[in-house]
């Protein structure tokens, strides 16, 4: 098969740097504080253009995460209005930065509400939305109300936006957490999605439908690595690091002797 790009998420005080000390060929940043509303943050000494310009010449690619507290799909128009207007803030900064995609939440509705409201909710965010570069929708852990977290909300959504040209984020460890068979878990996503554009590549910490978003190395945790793996491969996907920063290194060598 051919060579799948392996990244990580780093933090802001070198991000490229650390991916050349880690030896990959992207990395996945936040340009904000992820649970803050305020502007962008450009981890650059010359801001946005310094950094597109410092991974252009270190051939490192960027992925951006969008804030976590972004919920597009509540019916509270007191966060859904403001999360539309920081998705757009998130996709403009990873614009600046020569960025790949940008990677957002699926997001949930509170109890009591239909979730077709946050579908539509969501059709209504793409539509006004200046995606300046791909967007992908990430599956999440945890949330009977959640936009992405069973393969029924999963296909509801995508029924909804798939023509709109999102794309899609698979992490392993929230399909693990939320409830998703493990043994063919890319092939599941394919028939339901018709796509997997990037794959967070995550073991879990917790045992499986436990709806808890935390993250394990390879080696450890709950999932079989082997289906991490045939998930890898079944994807074709550029992949994306979030484990424990300790081990990220081990994991990058997992991933280059399996794949």
């Amino acid at each position: 098969m051919a060579k799948l790009p392996i990244g990580a998420h780093v933090g802001t005080d070198d991000p490229i740097g650390d991916a050349q000390s880690l030896g990959i060929e992207h990395i996945q940043v936040f340009l904000a504080d992820p649970q803050s509303w305020k502007g962008s943050i450009f981890p650059h000494a010359d801001g946005a253009d310094g950094l597109k310009k410092a991974a252009e010449q270190a051939n490192i690619g960027i992925y951006v995460h969008a804030r976590y507290i972004i919920n597009v799909a509540t019916t509270n128009n007191k966060v859904r209005i403001p999360s539309r207007k920081l998705l757009q803030a998130d996709v403009d900064a990873a614009a600046a930065v020569g960025a790949k995609a940008v990677i957002v939440h699926g997001g949930h509705v509170t109890d009591g509400d239909d979730p077709q409201a946050g579908v539509d909710n969501w059709v209504k965010a793409l539509a006004q939305l200046d995606m300046k570069v791909p967007v992908y929708i990430e599956n999440t852990a945890g949330g009977k109300n959640s936009m992405a977290r069973r393969l029924e909300s999963i296909s509801r959504l995508w029924d909804a936006v798939g023509d709109t040209g999102v794309g899609f984020c698979l992490d392993t460890c929230h399909a693990h957490a939320g409830g998703i068979d493990m043994g063919a878990l890319a092939d599941t996503i394919l028939s339901v999605t018709g796509r997997i554009d990037l794959v967070h590549c995550n073991n879990s910490r917790d045992t499986f439908d436990s709806g808890a978003d935390r993250h394990a190395n390879l080696g450890s945790g709950e999932i079989e690595l082997a289906n991490i793996i045939n998930c890898l491969k079944t994807a074709k996907a550029p992949i994306v690091l979030e484990t424990p920063s300790e081990g990220v290194a081990e994991d990058i060598a997992i991933l280059r002797a399996a794949l």
